[in-house]
Formats: structure tokens, C-alpha cells, sequence
């Protein structure tokens, strides 16, 4: 806050810079990171699938899942959404717009135009009309998406009881999409646009998740069992020994 102020008049008038240096040069607080909680590619595919297709509602929630964990979206954006916020050729792509109504493109997967294209064809979806829309017709909400990610979820555990151990939300999602990404070697300064994020620093939570896990998974592995060298010393080295 005061950070934030000291900004704000620096703005202001500039000729009080020294002064208000001194108090932007102060060190943050530093704060414990919670470890950030993401799914695999075997949980995430399996809340994915649980929606019953064969209703309306699971053919939305399936195609709600999938978008959520395509783009990495957060529940708000993925609530505005509008039938006109997607382009539904052979690269399909998608525009989501964050805080500050700032505005980002990304591509989807086949499969996830395929289900789209589906889905705005039955129900007669077009122009400003919400792409997720309630059975009223009027766009869902974050609490909404909440609730029906939690069913997803339930139905997976039935055959992934790993899963009643965690506490998915939809930036659990999220998360999810960050950490897979950068675990199939996207570099993280594209992670961090792809995610929306304002700060490189932000993105950098699934950097060190990502090397907390590989540091987890080399602790489970025996070490070899290698001799240390042996040192033999040269003939020089004996000779001068031998004179001292």
C-alpha cells in the first residue's frame, strides 16, 4: 500500500524522487509460497471425461472442462466468455480478457474446436451470446463453474481416489495448465503471457514447483554405488618426496 502510494506522487512531482527513492528501495516483506497444487496428466483427463454427455449439461460441462484447462483461464474469464470470443477454423483460437480487460489470444486444441463447433451448432449460439450459458440462457457464473468442476471432480474419484486428497478449484485448473506447459519444455516468459500474468515473478511459482518435483523424484532413486578415484601420485611427485 504504501509502495503503492510513493508510486502514485512520484507521478505526482518528480522533484520529491530522492525522498520517496528511500522509501520504494525498502526490502519486501518476504512471505512463505504455499506449494502450488496441480493435477496430472492422468487426474486432469479424468475430471475431463466424467461429465454424462448424453444431457445438456454434461455436454456443456465437458465442453466448459475442457476450455478451462486449454487456456489456463480463470473462472471469471472463462464466465465472459461469448460465442464471439472464438474462431472456430482449422487453428482455432480463443480471446480471453483478464484483469484490467487486457486482452489475450491463444490457440486451442483440435479436439477442444471440434467439441466448440459442436456445441454453439446444437443450441443455436452466435455473436454476443455467452458461450456458457445456464439452462435460462444467461451466462454462468464463477460460483457456477466452481460447483460443476466439484462434480466433475466427484465422479473422477470413483476411480481415482488419489483425488479425494485434494482441494481442486478451477485455479487448480489453472495452475494445472501452467505446470504442463512448462513441463513439455515451454520456455516460462511464454508461460507467464500464455497465464495472463502481469509479472515474470509471478510465473515463477511453477518454475520452482517444477524443480521441487524433479528434486522429489532423484531423492527416490538409489544411488550408484561408484568408487571415489584413487589417487596415484607421478613419479615426479615421489622423487621430490623422497629428497625432502
Amino acid at each position: 500500500m504504501v509502495r503503492s502510494y510513493a508510486n502514485y506522487l512520484l507521478g505526482v512531482n518528480p522533484t520529491w524522487a530522492a525522498d520517496l527513492q528511500r522509501i520504494l528501495s525498502i526490502p519486501k516483506k518476504k512471505s512463505r509460497q504455499n506449494i502450488v497444487e496441480y493435477l496430472s496428466k492422468e487426474e486432469i483427463n479424468l475430471i475431463l471425461e466424467s461429465p454424462d454427455d448424453s444431457t445438456w449439461i454434461g455436454q456443456r460441462d465437458r465442453v466448459l472442462l475442457l476450455v478451462m484447462y486449454n487456456t489456463g483461464g480463470r473462472a471469471s474469464e472463462i464466465a465472459d466468455l461469448k460465442v464471439s470470443n472464438v474462431t472456430l477454423d482449422p487453428k482455432g483460437k480463443i480471446r480471453l480478457f483478464g484483469k484490467m480487460r487486457q486482452e489475450r489470444s491463444l490457440p486451442l486444441f483440435k479436439n477442444t474446436v471440434k467439441l466448440l463447433r459442436q456445441w454453439i451448432r446444437k443450441n443455436g449460439l452466435h455473436g454476443e451470446d455467452s458461450l456458457f450459458p445456464n439452462n435460462r440462457g444467461v451466462a454462468i457464473t464463477r460460483f457456477v463453474i466452481t460447483n460443476r468442476l466439484s462434480v466433475a471432480v466427484s465422479d473422477a474419484t470413483k476411480k481415482c481416489p488419489a483425488l479425494k486428497r485434494k482441494n481442486i478449484s478451477p485455479h487448480t485448473i489453472r495452475h494445472t495448465t501452467a505446470m504442463h506447459l512448462l513441463q513439455s519444455g515451454v520456455d516460462i516468459a511464454t508461460v507467464s503471457m500464455w497465464m495472463g500474468h502481469e509479472h515474470l515473478d509471478t510465473t515463477q511459482i511453477y518454475a520452482k514447483a517444477n524443480l521441487e518435483m524433479k528434486e522429489k523424484a532423484l531423492s527416490k532413486l538409489q544411488e550408484p554405488n561408484n568408487k571415489g578415484f584413487r589417487f596415484k601420485p607421478s613419479d615426479s611427485l615421489l622423487a621430490f618426496l623422497e629428497d625432502l
